[in-house]
């Protein structure tokens, strides 16, 4: 009975189960609420949770001006970076990730750069990593142009370059740009987050520092995590940048009138059996192939053809590249003494003169690499060589002979030539002028006067004063004085000690400075043996005697000007018609004697065969005087 009674308490309760079947469900729903709301509530404890332990990872930034889909979206496409290295506050070097910023920012960049910076954010971001976002190729194609324009912008920061190479001017222009590039970095970062430009290089309105600096960090880690996202997901660095790349400037410049130059820096190999200079430079988009004579007479076709051809090419590429057989820590000039070397007008105008304004910067350590080498070239001007550099000469072509590749930092091909014997300060890199290698001169040769004679000194021991030396320069085979002991005796009568030398290709070149260094002014016919005047004491006198035939153009341009640019008094002295033997060799009503210069046009070569070397002179004796007496009141002020 009781099990029939609860069969039937079952049935009731079935029955009343089946009468209020109706509310069973909404408790059901009741408990999936519940328990959806303990999940969801789960989820914000865990929200909440991560967020206070880690603010500067906040997924939706009320600083940014995207919005949360925006951001998403932005955070998926290609970043390209660039890697450069920085000094850290410490004084360690590391390597940062900076991205090209995208157009529509720089402006905004640029004007923050303007601003002053924040010091808890410029300590900051020197060793942060910032990552900045392109929107597609063409974007990131004309964004590095842009960047250059703003001086001091982010392509500063980046200057070094992967090479890591000092910039020329060594660690004094590193400090001065490391505060321009650190402040440029925070501006990056504020591009990043959208934040004002005060937002990051000073304290805004009701907002303390600590905050500004938080949320420069937080910048500073979405872009991290961005460029950490990328790596695992094994995207190119590179890809929004395509293959366009910064074209890079030309490895030689052709526009001087005197000489054409390439100045390399970087992987440079010296491919001596082939006279090439090669440039590897794995950014290169396209490899530059240039050929070059280095020596400054570059219009003169007659010269040049005696002047052997170097290569200078870049190569991206590694095997495209000789292997180094010799290392260099010094750079490299190159020059050729072939052409007219051999006359010391040439010697000095076309070589030593260029060498000195192109090497003097190294301070003697600098790898002269010559080309056409003659060994008694090496030994006469031995002294100067020694001078600008403390290493032994390189012949190319015997090391071209032996197989050898030197490598270098840095090599300028070609020397920087301006004016005949001159310097021109405006236009020499380091501020050299023509006074800068006399001195050079009278140094490295140990030459002891840097002043003349004056007239008006003290009497020497036994009571004379002292003469003024005066040296006569004796031509042995053209153009010569034909009357040279009456000047001499003029010179002696007016009051000089006069001297009578003969310049040669093979005098020794210490033993010739020492000769006209003790000098007070010098006098002779125009032609190479007047180079000798640079190793006069400045404020002595030259005097040079100009043949007939319309040659004072020539004369002023190869000595006139050079001389005054030393720091020499000049003194032109045009002869006659009836000085010149020319006399004898034409009639008077000849156009030689009525229109010289008309027959200029015939070219150098009647010039020097007629004008200059088919004519003596006989100087007018008492219309020389004169000059004399100028000399001296020359040396008397």
């Amino acid at each position: 009975m009781k099990g029939g009674g609860g069969g039937g308490g079952g049935e009731k309760a079935a029955g009343r189960g089946g009468r209020l079947g109706q509310p069973q469900p909404l408790r059901l729903e009741s408990r999936r609420f519940r328990l959806l709301s303990i999940v969801v509530g789960c989820f914000v404890f865990c929200l909440v949770f991560l967020l206070s332990s880690r603010p500067d990872a906040t997924a939706f930034d009320t600083t940014t001006s995207l919005s949360p889909k925006a951001s998403l979206e932005a955070a998926r496409r290609p970043v390209a970076v660039k890697t450069l290295r920085t000094a850290t506050s410490a004084g360690f070097g590391r390597d940062l990730h900076v991205d090209i910023l995208p157009q529509q920012r720089q402006g905004e960049s640029a004007g923050h750069l303007r601003q002053g910076g924040d010091r808890a954010a410029t300590e900051w971001v020197r060793d942060t990593v910032i990552v900045e976002e392109r929107s597609d190729g063409a974007e990131a194609s004309g964004a590095e142009p842009d960047q250059e324009a703003a001086g001091g912008n982010v392509a500063a920061a980046a200057a070094s370059d992967s090479d890591d190479q000092t910039a020329p001017g060594g660690g004094k222009a590193a400090q001065d740009d490391d505060d321009g590039a650190v402040r440029t970095t925070a501006t990056v970062a504020a591009a990043v987050t959208g934040s004002p430009a005060s937002g990051t290089t000073s304290t805004a309105p009701g907002r303390p520092e600590e905050e500004e600096e938080e949320g420069t960090r937080a910048a500073g880690d979405q872009g991290e995590s961005k460029l950490q996202d990328q790596e695992e997901r094994h995207e190119p660095a590179a890809q929004s940048g395509g293959d366009q790349q910064q074209p890079r400037p030309p490895l030689c410049d052709f526009s001087d009138f005197r000489s054409d130059i390439c100045d390399i820096a970087g992987d440079v190999r010296m491919d001596a059996n082939a006279s090439a200079f090669v440039v590897v430079d794995p950014a290169a988009a396209s490899e530059q192939v240039h050929r070059v004579r280095p020596y400054p007479r570059k219009g003169d076709e007659t010269c040049m053809g005696r002047i052997a051809e170097v290569t200078v090419r870049s190569t991206a590429r590694e095997d495209g590249a000789p292997r180094c057989t010799r290392s260099h820590s010094s750079p490299a000039v190159v020059f050729s003494i072939g052409g007219y070397t051999g006359n010391i007008f040439h010697d000095f105008s076309d070589v030593l003169v260029p060498l000195y304004n192109t090497a003097q910067r190294y301070g003697g350590d600098v790898q002269l690499v010559m080309e056409n080498v003659a060994s008694w070239w090496l030994v006469k001007y031995d002294r100067l060589l020694r001078a600008l550099s403390r290493h032994p000469p390189l012949d190319l072509a015997r090391a071209g002979a032996a197989g050898e590749v030197h490598c270098f930092g840095r090599a300028v091909v070609s020397l920087r030539a301006h004016k005949e014997l001159i310097i021109e300060r405006d236009r020499s890199a380091d501020g050299l002028a023509t006074p800068d290698f006399t001195r050079f001169l009278r140094r490295a040769l140990e030459l002891p006067r840097d002043a003349p004679t004056r007239l008006l000194g003290a009497a020497g021991a036994g009571g004379e004063r002292k003469k003024p030396r005066l040296l006569i320069i004796s031509r042995g085979r053209t153009r010569l004085l034909l009357n040279l002991g009456d000047v001499v005796r003029a010179a002696e009568e007016a009051g000089f000690e006069a001297v009578v030398n003969e310049s040669d290709v093979g005098n020794d070149i210490s033993q010739v400075g020492a000769l006209i260094n003790s000098c007070d002014a010098m006098v002779g016919v125009h032609g190479a043996g007047l180079t000798n005047m640079m190793f006069l004491p400045p404020g002595a006198t030259l005097v040079q005697i100009v043949p007939w035939g319309g040659l004072q153009w020539m004369a002023r341009a190869d000595y006139g000007d050079p001389a005054e640019a030393m720091g020499l008094r000049y003194i032109q002295y045009e002869i006659a018609v009836g000085e010149s033997t020319l006399k004898d060799k034409f009639p008077r009503d000849h156009m030689i004697f009525t229109n010289p210069t008309a027959l200029h046009k015939k070219g150098f070569m009647f010039i020097r065969h007629t004008l200059m070397d088919g004519q003596d002179i006989t100087v007018d004796v008492a219309r020389f005087r004169e000059v004399l007496r100028q000399v001296l009141n020359n040396l008397a002020q």
